[in-house]
């Protein structure tokens, strides 16, 4: 029987079966050692094959993973060798952001977005909590729309607090599956809460001493918002890292304005620091390319495995 995981705990997941049946599944011990080097071997949104273990107590087994259209994939904050698949077979992410309380960095931004160029995952950027923006802060929105927009990144202004921005979001997921996803505080279990507060998903205040926000959703879970539209809830990230499956090489094409120039470098290897001939140097300097993007790709560069240069 085809089921798709809602919801991920580590060891049990939770399928919801073709015939709408939710079970409490386990993987077979072979998924651990068929070198899945991922920290989760089956993450929400996997489409599975289960074998009903005990239809009373509603328990299966998942026999096998089919294979994923997507997915957004950091690496592991515990071991920089291994993934951890985020979700999988989206149709979309919102990375949530805000500018206060707590303030999302751009580096955060551009790392997020070079995993969900390299997947083929449609992003769009969420600000949120704009109650709390002062006038400088509108200005640097107005700034990052500059950047982000042309390249294809959507940009929402969200107030939860205000009641300003959510109608225009809702619109925005009907019909797909979407990954909410962002650091921790910046409000996404908020945002499920106010699509559907029947499910009074936990939330808590940033931490006061630290600036950041507290860890509220422990674990991945995906919910149905009606019969064609569904929404990942996901736990915060401190940090994400650039999977080493990306090679230095590969990394100038999961930036759109970089992507686009690349035939104009002289050098087919060029990684756009030193060498002579560098369109993407050239666009930064003329003011095409956004220094702030470039800075990103820099530091982005210098975390790879050193064998990929």
């Amino acid at each position: 029987m085809q089921a798709t995981i809602y919801k991920s705990t580590g060891s049990w997941y939770q399928a919801k079966a073709e015939n709408q049946t939710f079970y409490n599944t386990r993987i077979k011990g072979k998924f651990k050692i068929n070198g899945i080097t991922s920290t989760n071997p089956v993450a929400v949104g996997d489409l599975v094959e289960i074998d009903i273990e005990d239809e009373e107590q509603k328990t299966a087994i998942v026999t096998k993973i089919l294979d994923r259209q997507n997915y957004i994939v950091r690496s592991s904050p515990h071991n920089r060798n291994q993934r951890h698949i985020v979700a999988s077979n989206l149709d979309q992410v919102f990375l949530f952001a805000s500018l206060r309380d707590p303030k999302t960095s751009l580096g955060f931004i551009d790392r997020f977005l070079v995993s969900a160029e390299a997947w083929h995952v449609k992003c769009s950027l969420i600000f949120n909590k704009t109650d709390l923006y002062t006038e400088h802060d509108w200005k640097i929105l107005e700034q990052i729309k500059v950047v982000y927009q042309p390249l294809g990144y959507e940009v929402f202004e969200l107030s939860l607090e205000a009641d300003k921005g959510l109608d225009k979001l809702k619109n925005a997921f009907q019909g797909k599956t979407t990954l909410v996803s962002g650091q921790s505080g910046v409000g996404k279990s908020t945002f499920i809460n106010a699509i559907l507060p029947e499910e009074n998903i936990r939330t808590q205040e940033v931490s006061d001493w630290s600036g950041k926000g507290m860890h509220t959703t422990t674990f991945a879970q995906m919910y149905d918002i009606n019969a064609e539209s569904r929404l990942i809830d996901t736990p915060g990230i401190r940090e994400f890292g650039i999977t080493n499956d990306i090679s230095s090489q590969e990394l100038s094409h999961y930036f759109p304005e970089m992507r686009e120039r690349l035939q104009d470098c002289k050098f087919n290897n060029c990684l756009h620091i030193n060498e002579p001939g560098c369109a993407i140097k050239d666009a930064v300097e003329n003011s095409e390319i956004a220094l702030d993007r470039y800075l990103s790709y820099c530091n982005i560069l210098e975390t790879l495995p050193k064998n990929t240069y």
